[in-house]
């Protein structure tokens, strides 16, 4: 990584706690946080992952690019990616972690595992890239 990148990954990429404060406040007030285990909130998780992704299941290619402008489909992609974030900051809070610090390290990891000059058009994942085998992440 170059070091004008380095110097972009001390700036905050990701600022949830308005968000997290405002979720606490909506569970708090509907006796719901007895029901937020990190478990329950995963399954949820997965729920709305799931959901999204019936949105895309039988679309071509190209219709996949299209969707969250498609009339037809734009309304339901930004709802369920707006569950799915929701549901994202609402675990992170509850198991205490802080998400820009989290992006922020997976990006440092990433950028060392996939190096730009060896990786680059390739779709392989990081161990067939050492092995030299074909494959996809």
């Amino acid at each position: 990584m170059t070091d004008a990148a380095d110097a972009a990954l001390d700036t905050p990429l990701v600022n949830v706690a308005p968000l997290a404060a405002r979720l606490e406040h909506f569970a708090t007030e509907r006796d719901w946080a007895q029901f937020h285990s990190p478990k329950n909130l995963v399954m949820a998780l997965t729920g709305e992952v799931g959901e999204l992704n019936e949105i895309f299941q039988w679309m071509s290619e190209q219709a996949s690019t299209e969707a969250g402008r498609n009339p037809q489909t734009a309304q339901a992609v930004q709802d369920e990616l707006a569950d799915v974030l929701l549901y994202l900051v609402r675990l992170s809070s509850v198991l205490g972690v802080d998400l820009n610090a989290a992006v922020q390290q997976k990006l440092k990891a990433n950028a060392l595992r996939y190096p730009a000059d060896k990786v680059r058009g390739s779709s392989k994942k990081h161990s067939s890239q050492e092995a030299g085998e074909s494959g996809k992440d």
